[in-house]
């Protein structure tokens, strides 16, 4: 019988393709995953990576072993939510997905509010971009700007908000409309509808800065650099911007909250769920 442990490191990398990717969602180390791969290899007798320079690639067996062993996994995670379903009381670990704005703006300034009414909860609240996987675990509930699409999630749309461009009030005094420079996102957001408006407005030529940040956005635009779009929450509450106001202006996004069904009725979890339509309700974004 091959370990467990072994396999499993196996089938993140299988998944995932590089090293660093599999060693951030199992969180361990590059060195871990390629030791727990290569002691797989010595219990099985077979060569399941063909390592190369910059790569990693599946073997034919590899790619056998990862098929096979990937509905073990499934059967984990499920094991894993169904003990976590039947815990009782309100204690223990919650983890949260959101885009880094939600985390920064709406959830960690209220995080205060969850531990006076629930101190028994701790939270693991994780800023990304990407999409976490609440099936395998990655976290255990998650706020998103667009609806899932993965099987066995529960979404609930709890609000929307709107963006505006915004510079500082000196340099949205002194430089004309046609001299505006943008700050806009950089490639990996180049599907965004906040950053597809802009792209249609401002054309590549004027966008001068471009980042993955909204907050290295925003402080860009506080210092004359040029204007940005931003989120209303973020961006009115600075008393280093002000808006400008364009017509058409640009699109609003939907905040959609996420569970697992299995663990949809968890006390602990439940109490986040709340915690979390309060956070996106009370700041009424508009």
């Amino acid at each position: 019988m091959a370990d467990w442990e072994n396999l499993r490191h196996f089938v993140v990398l299988a998944r995932e393709g590089t090293l660093s990717g599999a060693a951030r969602l199992l969180g361990v180390d590059h060195a871990t995953v390629a030791r727990r791969v290569a002691a797989l290899e010595a219990e099985t007798g077979l060569k399941l990576i063909d390592r190369r320079a910059r790569s990693y690639h599946l073997t034919d067996e590899g790619r056998h072993i990862a098929a096979t062993a990937t509905p073990m996994e499934e059967a984990a995670f499920a094991v894993a939510r169904a003990v976590q379903a039947a815990r009782p009381g309100l204690r223990g670990e919650v983890s949260i997905s959101s885009p880094p704005s939600l985390a920064n703006s709406l959830i960690a300034p209220r995080l205060f509010r969850l531990r006076r009414q629930h101190p028994d909860i701790r939270i693991k609240l994780i800023g990304e971009k990407r999409t976490a996987s609440l099936s395998r675990r990655e976290a255990d509930v998650a706020l998103r700007l667009s609806r899932p699409s993965e099987p066995g999630l529960i979404a609930r749309k709890i609000g929307s908000f709107g963006f505006s461009l915004y510079g500082s009030p000196a340099y949205l005094k002194d430089t004309p409309r046609h001299a505006f420079s943008f700050i806009g996102y950089d490639d990996s957001m180049d599907g965004a509808p906040q950053q597809v408006w802009l792209k249609s407005l401002a054309g590549d030529s004027d966008v001068v800065l471009r980042t993955s940040d909204l907050e290295t956005q925003a402080a860009a635009a506080r210092t004359g650099v040029g204007l940005a779009v931003l989120p209303h929450f973020l961006g009115d509450p600075d008393p280093g911007l002000k808006r400008y106001e364009i017509s058409p202006a640009p699109p609003r996004r939907d905040v959609w909250l996420l569970v697992h069904r299995d663990i949809r009725r968890t006390p602990a979890v439940r109490a986040v769920l709340d915690f979390l339509v309060e956070c996106v309700g009370s700041k009424r974004p508009s």
